[in-house]
């Protein structure tokens, strides 16, 4: 795959890249992205410099695709789809910057993910799957935002620096209306 630009009402989708390297890694040392991510704790400056080119490489490989969400010129997060097959079905996976919380900036940009995975222009994917560390109220929340169905808890299944958790699944199908749905694990 090439990569591409999105764009939404307020956010710019773009690759990230070396001039990205040092909001990435401040973006990083915050305990939640580390606790909830895939990303290395600690998170040093050389993860973020390593990750860029990873990022550009998947792309050209098709395997994952990955966005910096920009909101004008602040590095608001990353989102990507990973696990693409053509076809297929790929797992959204994000983080945000602390300062960008709470905003619907990540709904926003996860939608225009979820467009173009969906999409012919795109990887035309049939299925898009979200998990999470059981116990990250934030993302689900996002997940159920925008239409994701819940589907259960996964045991042991994530894996990071701090261990094996369990997961909350959703799936998102391409038929799928969108709309929030009902989460038993949500109590709002």
């Amino acid at each position: 795959m090439r990569p591409v630009v999105l764009r939404s009402e307020r956010l710019t989708l773009s690759v990230p890249t070396e001039a990205d390297v040092d909001a990435i890694f401040q973006a990083c040392q915050d305990p939640d992205i580390q606790r909830f991510t895939t990303v290395p704790s600690p998170y040093e400056r050389t993860h973020a410099e390593g990750f860029i080119p990873f990022a550009q490489d998947r792309w050209t490989t098709s395997v994952e695709a990955t966005w910096a969400i920009r909101d004008g010129d602040t590095l608001a997060g990353m989102i990507g789809v990973h696990g693409i097959t053509l076809g297929g079905a790929g797992e959204i996976g994000y983080w945000m910057d602390a300062a960008s919380r709470g905003r619907g900036l990540l709904t926003e940009a996860a939608r225009a993910v979820i467009d173009w995975s969906f999409s012919t222009s795109g990887p035309a994917l049939q299925r898009i799957q979200w998990r999470a560390v059981v116990g990250n109220v934030a993302s689900a929340r996002v997940a159920r935002a925008l239409g994701f169905r819940y589907e259960g808890t996964s045991r042991k299944v994530l894996a990071n620096a701090f261990g094996r958790d369990d997961a909350w699944i959703a799936g998102l199908l391409h038929t799928d209306d969108r709309m929030p749905q009902p989460w038993p694990v949500l109590e709002d």
